[in-house]
């Protein structure tokens, strides 16, 4: 697929790309008569109902009193009542009222959900206790009357300082002190990637609402519900049918979503359960931002050996990635990041070495991409200071190098399918016309005067993504997707993948019916609930499409060819009989490896994904000389995004 913006002059388009251009959709590779998605028309009339939306009647509202510093003991959690102030008006919970475990389960079981009174504070604005009231100005009140005694500690703000480890690993391939042997040219490069903040547009929300049964069930913007439902059953003490976890319409969660709504479900929940009344817990923008994961930042360092004619033949690469305070789910984004350090190129000497550290900041976890982009922005960056060394252009360095059918990675995974970097990389150039930009721009440069305010340039980068998780991932996450016939003769589909603006609503039930032969519209999805749906596992990784819709399209042939093997007639014509007189038939299907696809997590060689994305962007920009301002001119992007579902 090629996206671009609406350029200064006419760019050939490769002929069979699907062209976007000042709002014209061209046909590509793309099935015609999509239908429209599931969600569009609530959302756009106003009418889906977001997590704030929801009305539960009594509710009371839930605050977070957090830390200041960001590194203490606590001491103590005074309550200020003077003037009178009735704290029985109030709900107050801190870590001695967990009935569970004190432990925000996820990979490492190092996060408290609440620190305790003799605990570590480990970063600024840490959770230390939770007050709930029934009026906004009361609780208001109630938290500036919070007041925490602590005893200051040293804090680590560095992550190449620090020695606490989160997770290592190394990669190796070849002889790297021969190919360093081997080199005409050797760079040295360090990159640095900062914070970054996912900024979806619905913040963090939670509503907890407590149960007769001792359960709470919590109904919330998130990404992975059966992430949320492990986490209240351990802190909790709950069993697999009192913890609920319901998805709201959800605002985006770029990976945003992905562990920290299981901490506010569970501040949420310990609230309800102690006021025996619903609460709601609501970020706003400010505590979203001041509290929740964010992008890793990395410190990337690249050692590059090559030839004169451009060819790669050794790198050295040394990954650093901090990890704020607590683990969350950084040894698989150090994980991704290691494998894609080296970028989509070639090279037979490799030596990768990663590593993540602690430091006392907010913990950091989850964003597109989960750790590859910090490590292919160094990758690409480097790519640009070898052509400049050698003279030679970005885009022939990178057609030299480029992975192609039958090269193998540093794991060692041999490329079979699906390998489309020289397509993509060739088509951007192409429809950006980027070498004759380049020499255009590169001559305006050599004629600049002292008078020039003005710079343009153009760039290049290319870029390859695993798709699901990382080597045995998925084979330990043993995901179900359910295809159910019900009584009345409705196809039903029962996962936790949860929508939140990428159409899963909407391709699934596509999936499905075209596998059954029925119309789409005779498809429905059932609503992401941890009481009815099974653990389909999270909506993560560009995962949705290829594994869980993968699971639906075989649960639906497994209940296809149970009916017409009952009725002897296509399933189309004979389910609604079949349900009326044989009653509801319900189809799991657990997560299956790929045949031939082998992962060693300890030694990390073999196949780290069953396939690869491939992208190549091109950016055309100006840059005023006197403010450093920069305008995007003109935009390429290709990416090979297999079949479209859904144009």
């Amino acid at each position: 697929m090629t996206i671009r913006t609406a350029p200064r002059r006419p760019n050939p388009a490769a002929p069979d790309a699907l062209v976007l251009e000042r709002g014209a959709v061209l046909p590509g590779r793309a099935r015609t008569a999509a239908p429209l998605r599931r969600e569009g028309p609530e959302k756009l009339t106003g009418e889906a109902k977001y997590a704030d939306d929801l009305v539960f009647p009594g509710a009371w509202y839930g605050a977070t009193i957090r830390s200041t510093e960001p590194h203490a003991r606590l001491l103590a959690i005074d309550l200020d009542d003077g003037d009178g102030f009735d704290w029985s008006a109030i709900t107050v919970v801190t870590a001695a009222d967990i009935p569970g475990d004190n432990i925000v389960s996820l990979i490492t079981d190092d996060q408290p959900v609440l620190v305790p009174v003799g605990g570590e504070i480990r970063h600024h604005a840490e959770p230390v206790a939770l007050l709930a009231a029934a009026d906004r100005a009361l609780l208001r009140e109630a938290v500036r009357r919070v007041h925490l005694r602590t005893e200051s500690l040293p804090a680590v703000f560095d992550p190449l300082a620090s020695e606490h480890v989160f997770a290592h690993y190394e990669i190796a391939a070849g002889d790297l002190e021969a190919g360093f042997a081997e080199a005409d040219v050797v760079i040295e490069g360090t990159y640095r990637v900062g914070h970054q903040e996912q900024l979806y547009i619905e913040n963090n929300a939670m509503i907890a609402v407590p149960r007769e049964d001792g359960g709470v069930t919590v109904h919330g913007s998130l990404q992975c519900p059966y992430y949320v439902h492990k986490a209240m059953k351990r802190a909790l003490r709950l069993d697999d049918r009192q913890a609920q976890v319901v998805q709201a319409e959800t605002g985006g969660g770029f990976g945003g979503k992905e562990e920290y709504p299981s901490i506010l479900a569970l501040h949420a929940a310990l609230l309800a359960l102690k006021c025996r009344r619903p609460v709601r817990m609501i970020y706003d923008r400010h505590e979203d931002l001041a509290a929740t994961t964010k992008r890793h930042p990395a410190v990337v360092t690249h050692r590059t050996g090559v030839r004169r004619d451009g060819t790669l033949v050794a790198q050295d690469i040394d990954v650093v990635m901090d990890g704020g305070a607590y683990c969350t789910l950084t040894p698989v984004v150090l994980s991704r990041g290691a494998i894609h350090a080296g970028g989509p190129y070639r090279c037979p000497n490799v030596r990768i070495r990663a590593r993540a550290t602690r430091t006392n900041t907010p913990p950091n976890g989850a964003f597109r991409g989960f750790g590859a982009p910090q490590t292919e922005f160094a990758a690409e960056t480097q790519m640009n200071r070898l052509a400049e060394a050698l003279d030679i252009s970005p885009l022939d360095i990178r057609r030299r190098n480029v992975y192609r059918v039958g090269d193998t990675t540093p794991t060692g995974q041999v490329l079979r399918d699906s390998v489309a970097g020289e397509e993509v990389l060739e088509r951007a150039a192409e429809a950006a016309e980027f070498e004759r930009t380049r020499e255009r721009t590169a001559r305006a440069r050599g004629d600049a005067t002292d008078k020039t305010r003005l710079a343009s340039g153009i760039g290049l980068a290319l870029a390859w993504h695993g798709a699901g998780f990382t080597g045995s991932g998925e084979v330990k996450l043993a995901s179900v997707a359910s295809v159910e016939l019900t009584a009345e003769g409705s196809v039903r589909i029962l996962t936790a993948s949860t929508e939140m603006g990428q159409g899963t609503k909407t391709i699934f039930p596509q999936l499905v019916a075209d596998t059954l032969g029925i119309p789409y519209e005779a498809v429905e999805i059932a609503p992401q609930d941890t009481a009815f749906v099974p653990d389909s596992g999270p909506t993560v990784a560009s995962r949705t499409a290829m594994v869980v819709g993968g699971l639906l399209i075989k649960a639906a042939e497994r209940l296809r060819d149970a009916v017409q093997e009952a009725t002897g007639l296509p399933f189309a014509s004979s389910y609604r009989d079949f349900a009326t007189a044989k009653g509801p038939l319900r189809i799991d299907q657990r997560f299956e490896p790929y045949p031939g696809v082998k992962f060693d997590d300890e030694t990390y060689r073999g196949d780290a994904y069953p396939a690869f994305g491939w992208a190549a962007c091109v950016a055309e920009v100006d840059v005023d000389l006197d403010t450093a301002e920069v305008a995007v001119r003109n935009v390429v992007a290709v990416d090979d995004v297999g079949r479209v579902i859904h144009p």
